[in-house]
């Protein structure tokens, strides 16, 4: 599907905010099952002369930017925009290699999760899986993962976005082109479910925090203890919360707050958003302002973390370790660092797991496993995610100054298992949980 045909057949409806394009009830498994695991991601320029095209995609599709102008136009609108963003994006790229890692991050993650799903949940079911990628603006698209999958005879499907945290233009614009697909039909109908976010899927946290152990030890020792921590989600239009009900700003605010939970509240934390586009009012303080108001305090020492992003590409390897970082040096940050992505991080590949194998009932019981692989008393249950509870309101105390309350995210473990978050940190600020 074209996306010029995609505008033909895309309106914005609730389900665009609900995940409603696609079913999300748990899927019941057979013997003899081939599941095909889907990877959603924004997908990415493999070299220099597909950028212009990525960002023509990218640009075309109403899901994640809305342009109030006709098809016709808005095609030679965006032509236009990718052809001229292209000359300086494409300098972009130059700098971290000519071409987007995340493609070949994602195959890496989509090898390790397939191996972790047949090696812990396979065993003795006489089912398999098999893991696909489905980039939403470049090779490998939607429907060449769903042509390889008739070839290999998939008979069940789980979607599974690499976005922790929903949202509209992200897991959303997947999940409605995949709709769009099978109405056309030009992709199979398969017995389908799909995962909605994992926010605070306990080893997904935990995975964030040991990326932010790994990257604090690149400080000098004296001023360890001085850093403050920056979780920078990629930001949003602001009418998608406060029109559309967008919950991902929620999430993202959901995600540190159970970081911080699991480290204790070690140090001063912020969350801000990068990578705003067009006039339109966005989701704040953007990142640039947010380390602009640290250096006026006289703080020095940040880490960034990107805390929706999970593997490295162009908005991590260029904007924030080199853009960023130029900008956080002329507001006075001496000691400037980012986190690595989780990329295949054995702790988030187990995460993704967990996720997939919640909305499934395999053909007989299965031992889960603790967060090294190896069956433990601490393990909790996994049930599909739309029974699991949301984390109480009143326990969240990392919020947006305009936060609408929309929603929490989902608690994986049970009631007394699940640290509760102190109304006030103690060592975070003011700014630090109002932000």
């Amino acid at each position: 599907m074209t996306p010029r045909e995609f505008l033909r057949v895309y309106s914005y409806d609730k389900r665009m905010v609900t995940g409603g394009h696609v079913p999300s009830d748990p899927l019941t498994i057979e013997r003899g099952d081939k599941i095909g695991v889907v990877l959603l991601n924004l997908g990415g320029p493999d070299r220099l002369e597909d950028v212009a095209p990525f960002l023509y995609n990218l640009f075309m599709d109403p899901a994640i930017i809305d342009i109030p102008v006709g098809r016709t136009l808005r095609h030679w609108l965006s032509r236009l925009i990718a052809t001229t963003r292209a000359k300086k994006v494409g300098k972009d790229y130059e700098v971290i290699g000519g071409g987007s890692p995340i493609n070949r991050l994602t195959r890496e993650q989509a090898k390790a999760l397939e191996a972790r799903l047949n090696r812990t949940y396979a065993a003795g079911q006489d089912v398999s899986f098999h893991t696909y990628i489905a980039m939403r603006y470049w090779h490998p698209f939607t429907e060449e993962a769903a042509a390889q999958m008739q070839r290999d005879g998939i008979t069940k499907v789980v979607l599974l976005p690499l976005y922790p945290q929903y949202s509209k233009t992200t897991t959303g614009a997947s999940f409605v082109y995949w709709w769009a697909l099978e109405q056309a039909g030009e992709i199979p109908r398969w017995p389908l479910t799909s995962v909605f976010e994992y926010a605070a899927n306990p080893k997904y946290i935990q995975a964030i925090s040991e990326r932010i152990d790994e990257a604090l030890q690149r400080f000098p020792h004296r001023v360890r203890d001085r850093v403050h921590l920056v979780f920078s989600a990629h930001g949003t239009p602001l009418k998608e919360m406060k029109e559309r009900r967008d919950p991902y700003c929620c999430l993202v605010h959901s995600t540190v707050d159970r970081v911080m939970a699991h480290r204790r509240h070690d140090r001063p934390y912020h969350v801000a958003f990068q990578s705003k586009v067009g006039p339109a009012e966005w989701l704040t303080p953007s990142t640039p302002d947010q380390l602009k108001t640290l250096a006026e305090e006289g703080h020095t020492a940040v880490l960034i973390v990107p805390v929706a992003f999970v593997t490295d590409h162009i908005e991590t390897a260029f904007e924030l370790d080199v853009e960023v970082r130029e900008e956080a040096a002329e507001f006075g940050i001496k000691h400037y660092e980012v986190t690595s992505g989780l990329n295949c991080h054995p702790l988030f590949i187990e995460a993704l797991a967990e996720a997939v194998v919640a909305q499934l009932h395999l053909p007989a019981p299965f031992e889960a496993a603790g967060g090294d692989g190896s069956p433990s008393p601490h393990s909790y249950p996994l049930k599909p995610l739309n029974r699991l509870p949301r984390f109480p309101a009143q326990q969240r105390c990392t919020r947006c100054h305009q936060c609408e309350r929309i929603t929490e995210a989902r608690c994986w473990t049970p009631p007394d298992a699940a640290p509760n978050t102190p109304v006030t940190p103690p060592t975070a600020t003011p700014q630090s949980s109002n932000t």
